[in-house]
Order: structure tokens, then C-alpha cells, then sequence
């Protein structure tokens, strides 16, 4: 990042948006470590980078594909 230049942030609302999931899971994936975060007073915050990190590291939604039992 250049001097000066400011890093966009993004809200837990933000966030919520970009992953699918409603913000009160956005802020409980950050509590529980599991999306880099910070906390700035009640409100949490968190960079792109952070977002697309947990998105490259996060289980696919919905069930695991059924193995065919014969």
C-alpha cells in the first residue's frame, strides 16, 4: 500500500453481503477466529484481503455429495 493511501475496509454488513451469510455469522466467524478481523469498539471491520483469504479457505455450502451405496 502506497503512503497515503488508505486500504478500503469493509462492515460486518459488507461482508455478509459478499459471502451469503447474515452479519451476526460474519461477527461470529471473526469472534471465533475464523475470519481475520478487527474490532473497533462494538463494530468489527475487515479488509478485502481478509474476506477473500476465508473464501479460499472455506468449506463449500450445502451437503457433501452422496456416495452411491450399492
Amino acid at each position: 500500500m502506497a503512503q497515503g493511501e488508505e486500504e478500503k475496509l469493509m462492515t460486518s454488513e459488507e461482508v455478509a453481503a459478499v459471502l451469503g451469510v447474515n452479519d451476526s455469522r460474519v461477527r461470529q466467524l471473526a469472534r471465533a477466529g475464523l475470519l481475520n478481523g478487527r474490532r473497533v469498539g462494538r463494530d468489527w471491520i475487515f479488509t478485502p484481503a481478509d474476506v477473500e483469504e476465508y473464501q479460499q479457505r472455506r468449506p463449500p455450502r450445502g451437503r457433501p455429495p452422496r456416495a452411491d451405496v450399492e
